[in-house]
């Protein structure tokens, strides 16, 4: 798989990573850990080499599996992370006081069996704590040796301006994709003039990019999509025709409109590394597969002219998670 670099940093990863929520967190039952270190190591065999954790997810339960799992490739993989929430719970709120920040280090330091972190996020900015503090508490763990790289997440471009003063951001990861197109406002010039990669979540909206949900799809009770507005039945039925136009492109070069969504992002910027998940493996061979679809400057403007007749319904957060995110 082709390499990129994250800004101008040296970070360099492969240009499809994994986002590894979903074993084990937020789309219903988690997967059996044999399963799930398969998995892993399935996309590591397959040339992914940027895996995407948090202590949340389970919680803790992903950063363990991770851990385990790519113990025999520590040195060719790059581990991202991340801090920001009390007790390592998302319904207990914010927290990233420095002395919390520390405490996540060390435990997820164990959790994923290494002595170093390669990209440390915060997960969500926290209105009552200044980023100077959090970006200088990174700045310590990284003259430690605990941390290599500092992150962002969903981070609005004064908080981005105002961290990377203190200690250079990385890397922003934030919801990108051709039904969620915020960032291009005012997000990835900023990158772009100071220099951060921008690692997509949700590049496959997730999930409703594939083309295999539908108004009629039921989800499992602990499946967050339940609670999420862009998700409702009527939604997804207007939603339906941002699917067809990728089904419609992906019939013409013969791929997936997955594989579609997903070059579409990569043809962006070539600081652009979007981590899909997935708990099947035929599914994390597709998305690999989207690192070899080339589209070109007449296929972006062709995506770009039909996207524009279209209106994504439904607001892509529950009120109470979007409570979370300060731009």
């Amino acid at each position: 798989m082709q390499k990129r670099t994250l800004g101008r940093s040296e970070l360099e990863v492969s240009a499809i990573g994994l986002g590894c929520m979903g074993i084990s967190f937020g789309y219903g039952n988690a997967m059996g850990k044999a399963d799930a270190i398969n998995l892993i190591r399935s996309a590591y065999n397959m040339g992914v080499t940027f895996f995407d954790t948090a202590e949340v997810y389970g919680p803790f339960t992903n950063e363990e599996l991770l851990g385990e799992a790519l113990q025999p490739y520590r040195q060719q993989v790059i581990i991202a992370t991340k801090f920001g929430f009390k007790e390592g719970k998302t319904s207990l709120g914010l927290d990233s006081r420095p002395a919390t920040i520390r405490a996540v280090a060390e435990a997820s330091l164990k959790r994923l069996r290494t002595d170093v972190i390669d990209l440390f996020y915060q997960h969500r900015v926290d209105p009552n704590v200044p980023i100077e503090d959090v970006a200088g508490t990174v700045k310590d763990l990284i003259a430690e040796g605990k941390v290599k790289h500092f992150g962002l997440s969903e981070a609005g471009i004064q908080t981005i301006r105002s961290a990377h003063a203190v200690q250079p951001v990385t890397a922003l990861q934030s919801e990108y994709s051709l039904w969620w197109r915020e960032p291009e406002q005012e997000i990835l010039p900023t990158l772009e003039e100071l220099g951060i990669g921008f690692v997509p979540f949700s590049p496959l909206g997730k999930g409703f990019l594939t083309g295999k949900i539908d108004d009629r799809t039921t989800f499992d009770k602990t499946d967050f999509r339940n609670t999420v507005p862009r998700f409702s039945e009527e939604n997804r039925k207007a939603n339906q025709a941002l699917v067809d136009l990728l089904e419609r492109l992906a019939n013409v070069i013969d791929v997936t409109p997955a594989q579609i969504a997903l070059a579409w992002l990569l043809a962006q910027k070539p600081w652009i590394v979007p981590i899909p998940g997935t708990t099947k493996l035929h599914r994390l061979k597709e998305n690999i597969g989207s690192a070899n679809v080339i589209l070109d400057a007449k296929d972006i403007e062709a995506i770009n002219e039909a996207l524009s007749a279209i209106e994504v319904q439904g607001k892509r957060y529950s009120e109470q998670a979007q409570k979370m995110i300060n731009r």
